[in-house]
């Protein structure tokens, strides 16, 4: 499918041909509740009732406020969640969307898209 914007115009979404949902911020993006809720929205709305591998890139997010955080504990339409991000400030934000949280599907960040890919796509242990 064709990527499309995301309410807000801050980021883009699309499910590839392997079947992985594709999120991709904008660059300079700061993040908040309405922005994730936005988000979600449409991932749910593409699902239209499946699950899917997510990779959500942020490489080029600049911050992810308190709220928006918040909402990472509430369920979407993803089956597991890969963070692509490629730098230090990547990282923490990868680090403080999954800390102290409950997640509900299992989560991981990479710094190489090929290896998130390659994680998204495995076969869950039952």
């Amino acid at each position: 499918m064709k990527p499309i914007t995301v309410d807000g115009s801050k980021g883009t979404l699309e499910l590839d041909a392997e079947g992985v949902l594709q999120l991709v911020w904008k660059p300079g993006t700061i993040l908040g509740a309405d922005d994730v809720h936005a988000a979600m929205a449409k991932v749910n709305e593409i699902a239209d009732g499946a699950e899917y591998p997510m990779l959500i890139d942020i490489t080029n997010t600049q911050a992810v406020t308190r709220q928006a955080r918040s909402v990472f504990s509430i369920r979407c339409a993803a089956s597991r969640i890969a963070l692509l991000g490629s730098n230090p400030v990547n990282r923490v934000i990868a680090n403080f969307a999954m800390a102290r949280r409950t997640l509900p599907v299992p989560t991981r960040f990479f710094t190489s898209r090929d290896e998130a890919i390659i994680w998204l796509l495995r076969t869950p242990l039952p």
